[in-house]
């Protein structure tokens, strides 16, 4: 049923905002703008109570945003998907009143910059193949192991070994991203690893001019280690990870 008299919000812009885009939101419902205490709110109107968390609905969600910021508008905090409000007076009584300072200040905050993430997947088992080529005692123990009968000491032992031994060698894939990347980035966020074959889940806020040249370290990243690594990279999304309260 449709819930009368609410909207459903997708960002905050600094006034004035958006006035000329003609955007298509959830439902297919145009989108406005509407400005509540010197900050743009870029909304539809609500046809639902709740909004399902469905793939389709939150990609429609971000591309809302997305295309805003390709029509020129690059500077927005996006909100979280899901968010209704019935009424501006809402809006102005707990969320722009109470937070205006802290909300200037990540409008600030990202004005001129973008935000880029970098994810790294890994085949464990090429990757273990890696280090114990580099570690001939760690190898030998563990070949001389197979097809033995071990006690469950052994086991544990040489597994901790290996274990350890292969999450040195994930933190110096990462760390030497984090030496090549870091230094470009204004401020950088990690978040959890998705998979099991991911071992690096990171965003970082970069001047908007200077995501060539971090494209371009990412590529050379690429190579040194020769491809073996998947490596997802997205130059181009709202900066969620920059834009919490």
């Amino acid at each position: 049923m449709k819930n009368s008299c609410c909207f459903y919000l997708y960002g905050i812009f600094p006034a004035p905002g958006p006035e000329t885009l003609e955007l298509v939101g959830l439902d297919k419902q145009p989108v406005a703008t509407h400005q509540v205490e010197g900050f743009t709110f870029l909304y539809s109107e609500a046809m639902q109570e709740r909004y399902l968390a469905s793939r389709r609905n939150l990609l429609q969600h971000e591309r809302v945003l997305e295309e805003a910021m390709q029509a020129g508008y690059r500077t927005v905090l996006p909100l979280q998907f899901g968010l209704t409000v019935e009424s501006w007076e809402e809006i102005q009584s707990e969320l722009a009143i109470p937070y205006r300072e802290r909300l200037t200040q990540l409008l600030q905050k990202l004005d001129g910059n973008r935000e880029v993430s970098i994810k790294i997947l890994w085949e464990m088992e090429a990757e273990l193949q890696l280090v114990l080529q580099d570690d001939p005692q760690l190898k030998a123990e563990r070949d001389r192991m197979e097809g033995k009968p071990l006690a469950m000491e052994q086991v544990i032992a040489i597994g901790q070994a290996l274990e350890e031994a292969l999450y040195h060698h994930q933190q110096s894939i990462i760390a030497r991203f984090q030496q090549v990347l870091d230094p470009l980035a204004i401020a950088t966020i990690e978040n959890e690893t998705l998979t099991d074959a991911m071992i690096y889940n990171t965003a970082y806020l970069i001047p908007w001019d200077d995501e060539p040249k971090f494209a371009e370290k990412v590529e050379e990243l690429d190579l040194v280690f020769e491809e073996r690594l998947r490596i997802r990279y997205n130059d181009f999304t709202a900066p969620f990870n920059f834009a919490k309260l």
